[in-house]
């Protein structure tokens, strides 16, 4: 299991390496995104159906590979769409004022960055995937609830904005419409529910019964994913860029909507 999860982490710098050449190649960095989101798809079928042993994979292999393959496909083709024919993302675009010459170098290290943030996310798929007990239990059927609920909320927050912002009257305003009306970033919120589920998998109905000690290597990823979101590359430069471009619009929508997790806006 070792050598897979290093084989793994060495496959995804290889992918960003690639990531990172294509967007230099054709000066837009939100390429990247796209190339992140499939290879995370390509990194977790891997690590959930690539053998360990003679024998063939599981049920839960293949439900923990068809799933996150169905979370890739839908993610990394909504962005595809979206950065296509557009203009850089704004925060790719805010690092490239900031960084200035240095912006490709820099650039390249940011993505083997998120190689190494892919990796680690990967390892709550392996040991979710990997979970010895036999058949499928409860814990089982309410992770796959998570994942596809998670998978639901983040494409409905994905077209309300897409659609929000196909209204000509729009143009230059902030979304406060749906699910962007209860959080400034549905999508980010619903992208971590997702990374719930693998612990509720790994770990399994008896938590402390010891039967998959591996198992707590899964809350890496709803703990580590939060972080990247809230703390690092999500909402930070992304409301920084907001702020700069809608001004004062933009602060009285942070000032009235959740950042993060759903909830009532305030009068």
């Amino acid at each position: 299991m070792i050598l897979l999860a290093l084989a793994v982490a060495l496959g995804l710098s290889v992918w960003m390496a690639l990531a990172w050449a294509y967007q230099r190649a054709v000066g837009n960095g939100g390429w990247t995104d796209v190339f992140w989101s499939f290879g995370m798809g390509g990194a977790g079928i891997a690590c959930a159906l690539l053998p360990l042993d003679a024998g063939p994979p599981g049920p839960r292999q293949w439900i923990v590979g068809a799933l996150i393959g169905l979370w890739s496909l839908r993610l990394g083709t909504h962005l595809f769409g979206r950065v296509a024919g557009s203009a850089e993302d704004p925060r790719y675009a805010a690092f490239r004022r900031e960084w200035g010459q240095s912006f490709q170098p820099r650039m390249f290290g940011f993505l083997q960055a998120q190689a190494v943030s892919g990796a680690l996310l990967a390892l709550a798929i392996l040991v979710a995937a990997r979970n010895p007990a036999p058949g499928l239990v409860w814990s089982d059927l309410a992770a796959i609830a998570i994942l596809l609920c998670a998978i639901a909320g983040e494409s409905l927050a994905d077209r309300q904005l897409a659609k929000f912002k196909t209204y000509p009257p729009n143009r230059g305003k902030v979304c406060d419409v749906g699910l962007w009306g209860w959080s400034r970033h549905p999508n980010y919120f619903f992208e971590w529910v997702l990374w719930l589920a693998w612990p509720v998998m790994a770990i399994g109905p008896s938590p402390l019964s010891g039967a998959w000690p591996w198992g707590w290597l899964a809350l890496i990823g709803p703990a580590f994913m939060a972080w990247l979101l809230i703390k690092v590359s999500g909402v930070p430069p992304l409301e920084a860029a907001m702020l700069k471009s809608r001004g004062q619009a933009y602060a009285d929508y942070q000032a009235r909507v959740s950042a993060f997790i759903p909830l009532p806006p305030k009068s």
